[in-house]
């Protein structure tokens, strides 16, 4: 899920009606949802001491930018957000990933280019950004409520200002990795795992729900990990004990999602064994049979040199154990093509692992040098030419790979988590099921039903059988 999500200086989610005369925040949030996640604590922190937000640079006493430091292309439109808002503002917090990356010549690489932004943090700090906002916008009085002390419910959770639409919602259960993949810096700026307390995961969770949410989607740099760092220590969660890993907080959370039909879909999941044990509750129906799984090539000697976790021959084994398992089970995946010394013989052995281990929806990035990865000084950098040309390929392959997979599914019903249905549906809308993650995989382009008592609401979950596929997408008749 390498996605970026714009966020703007004004969500149709967070609340303006507020004290006319309280100090107004700009924000805009940039990267992958765990950035989003971030953003989202930061701007329920800012609603709770009585910040308005603005819907412009230019109308607000401060905007904050979060954000994305992974590849060059986010570097780059992280510091050009910098400087749009410097110019229209002047007053600029900086966090996020790129904050905490190190210029060319050493210092800040954020104060090098920007240096008049007023503070700079790195990722997951929200109270640092809100020290730099107290010192440069004072936080407005209430005389009613500062003599309050804040009190978060451990048990219950607090499901605060959410950046996505109302029926889904990400949930954050780490921060970090452990990982020292050659081609990522993602520990140089988020450190190592750290795994949040499985009482306030779950917290969380619940408050989420009770919210409306009908989609909770379980994120993390290594949601498989989660509980490592902590060897795996008891926990509590309505009193009762529950272990800080991977298979009791899914078991939890399908029993929390159970009573409001909602999914619980899982990404950035590695495959480590005890993986396995989640597909008795895929099958099950308590988590989505969908699992995200960063597979990034196929090839041995490519994964060695990637410094990966795992090869090609045991991913595939595991993925037919998976299917016998949980046959319904949908896998997504991202790659990369042309990393440093990849011959062509091992460009095809990722071809020949696509097509044989039936991917439903990958992705792929031609190899990009970033500054600070290892694989920078790996021997054998392939042209960019050649590099695009065997992303080109790969996408091809995968296209393949997932219109036919696409095809099997015409004639079924499936249930659709609705995205989009203008005039409550009467001409149609859209949706995603099980198989579709928000923003990065198909959607499910519903037809006006046939029926006119069949209505669709946003966030409510319809019956509608597949008649066609599209592309990435499918058509379908809401029943």
């Amino acid at each position: 899920m390498g996605q970026s999500v714009k966020i703007g200086p004004m969500t149709a989610d967070t609340p303006t009606a507020l004290a006319s005369s309280s100090p107004k925040i700009g924000f805009i949030s940039l990267g992958c949802p765990k950035a989003l996640t971030d953003s989202e604590l930061i701007l329920t922190q800012l609603r709770a001491e009585g910040y308005e937000t603005s819907k412009t640079f230019a109308g607000a006493d401060l905007v904050i930018v979060n954000t994305c430091g992974f590849i060059d292309d986010a570097v780059k439109e992280s510091l050009d957000t910098i400087g749009e808002a410097l110019a229209e503002n002047g007053k600029v917090i900086v966090t996020g990933c790129l904050g905490a990356k190190a210029g060319d010549g050493g210092g800040n690489l954020v104060k090098n280019v920007h240096p008049s932004v007023l503070a700079v943090t790195g990722p997951h700090a929200t109270q640092e950004v809100m020290d730099a906002v107290h010192r440069h916008v004072p936080k407005p009085h209430d005389p009613f409520l500062d003599l309050v002390p804040a009190v978060r419910d451990e048990f219950r959770g607090v499901a605060g200002i959410k950046l996505t639409p109302r029926h889904y919602a990400y949930l954050k259960i780490s921060e970090g990795c452990n990982h020292r993949c050659s081609f990522c810096i993602i520990p140089s700026m988020r450190g190592d795992l750290v795994s949040r307390p499985i009482g306030d995961v779950l917290g969380d969770a619940r408050a989420l729900f009770e919210s409306g949410v009908k989609e909770l989607l379980v994120i993390s740099q290594d949601t498989s990990a989660y509980g490592v760092d902590v060897k795996y220590r008891t926990g509590f969660f309505d009193g009762q004990p529950v272990k800080t890993r991977m298979l009791d907080l899914c078991a939890r959370l399908g029993e929390l999602a159970a009573p409001y039909g909602a999914w619980v879909r899982l990404h950035y999941v590695y495959p480590y064994p005890h993986v396995d044990e989640l597909l008795p509750l895929m099958a099950e129906g308590k988590v989505l049979p969908y699992l995200d799984v960063p597979f990034q090539h196929a090839h041995p000697d490519v994964l060695k040199r990637m410094k990966r976790p795992a090869s090609g021959e045991r991913n595939l084994e595991r993925l037919a154990a998976w299917r016998a398992v949980c046959p319904e089970i949908v896998v997504r995946s991202t790659f990369i093509a042309g990393f440093p010394g990849e011959t062509e013989s091992e460009f095809e052995t990722l071809l020949d692992f696509l097509r044989e281990a039936e991917i439903d929806r990958a992705g792929c990035f031609a190899y990009s040098p970033v500054q600070g990865a290892s694989a920078n000084d790996l021997p054998g950098m392939l042209p960019a030419e050649v590099r695009e040309e065997r992303r080109a390929r790969f996408m091809a392959v995968a296209e393949e790979v997932s219109t036919r997979k696409l095809q099997r599914r015409v004639g079924a019903t499936m249930q659709v988590l609705v995205d989009h249905a203008p005039a409550l549906g009467r001409k149609g809308g859209s949706g995603r099921s099980y198989a579709d993650a928000p923003e990065i995989d198909g959607t499910v382009r519903l037809l006006p039903p046939e029926k006119a008592s069949k209505t669709l609401k946003v966030g409510d979950f319809t019956r509608a059988r597949i008649v066609a596929t599209d592309g990435h997408d499918l058509v379908a008749l809401p029943v």
